[in-house]
């Protein structure tokens, strides 16, 4: 249980004496006296019930106990800076961009949306919005290039250094163009996928392993006509104009369903659901622009869920 006697002061003044392993160094520093200092030392000590500096010859040291509190006083301030930092950056505008990552299940579906309640929170912030593959979009995470990516779970050896928060679920569909012959097949849809060209996932991206466990578990182990594509922009126009089938997440195509241009194909995908969230890295702070967004995303996804 934290005790409410602990101060900011105290913390400041603990990490600075023992960076500068001198209580005189630490009061110049901190532009207050040095009995100032060793009072406020002692109320630390005090509240801690153990003694966090020792004498050393003419100097100090700390303890073991002040080595143990250090760690955690040190993070205490860091996080507290960067609340401060966020803040002033929202007030003048002048933070970096938030860079977030958007797979293409939550592009037209999720992000729209949330973006609309964001920009009504009036926060002065810039945004990048990026799409591509996830390996691509998550190695970008890893470096610091992107500060979020919002879409479908990874596979367990990429989630490393990683923390993700499930927002909800959704499948992959087979769909295709109003007036595709392939609704009027009736019990047998399934077994005329190969008659026509197929748009699959690429092999680098979430949904493609349970694309290929859904197709053999159906007694298909290949596809004559096959195009790989993450483009949802070429999949949407191709699909449209021709007679190709597009096998897609759900909510990449749910604007163009519930609109009537594309229809899914009437046959159980269930089995390929699986989690959409947001995947940031395990050690960041969100910064005050990016945890309202964070906000807005997982108000848009409740709401998707519940509709």
């Amino acid at each position: 249980m934290i005790d409410n006697r602990i101060k900011f002061r105290h913390l400041q003044t603990f990490v600075e004496v023992a960076r500068q392993k001198s209580v005189m160094k630490a009061a110049g520093l901190l532009h207050v006296s040095q009995p100032a200092v060793t009072k406020t030392i002692r109320e630390l000590e005090d509240v801690l019930g153990v003694a966090v500096f020792e004498r050393d010859g003419r100097g100090i040291r700390i303890t073991r106990y002040g080595e143990a509190f250090l760690k955690h006083a040190g993070a205490a301030l860091t996080a507290l800076r960067q609340g401060f930092d966020s803040v002033s950056h929202a007030l003048h505008a002048d933070a970096p961009p938030i860079r977030i990552g958007a797979l293409p299940t939550v592009s037209t579906h999720i992000m729209p949306q949330a973006m609309t309640l964001f920009l009504k929170e009036d926060v002065s912030a810039r945004i990048k919005i990026v799409t591509g593959e996830n390996a691509v979009l998550l190695e970008q995470l890893r470096v610091g290039d992107l500060d979020l990516v919002v879409g479908r779970l990874a596979a367990p050896e990429q989630m490393a250094g990683f923390s993700f928060e499930h927002l909800y679920s959704e499948q992959v569909i087979f769909c295709v163009r109003d007036g595709h012959p392939m609704l009027d097949e009736g019990p047998g849809v399934f077994a005329a996928l190969d008659r026509y060209p197929v748009l699959m996932p690429t092999r680098a991206s979430i949904i493609r392993p349970f694309v290929e466990r859904f197709l053999i578990a159906n007694g298909i182990s290949g596809l004559p006509t096959q195009i790989e594509t993450v483009s949802d922009s070429f999949g949407r126009a191709f699909v449209r104009q021709t007679d190709a089938i597009w096998i897609i997440s759900a909510g990449v195509v749910a604007t163009d369903i519930a609109d009537g241009k594309l229809k899914a194909l009437p046959f159980d995908t269930s089995e390929t659901r699986g989690p959409v969230g947001l995947t940031v890295r395990s050690d960041s702070i969100p910064s005050m622009p990016l945890a309202l967004l964070m906000r807005t995303i997982r108000e848009v996804a409740r709401n998707t869920a519940a509709a």
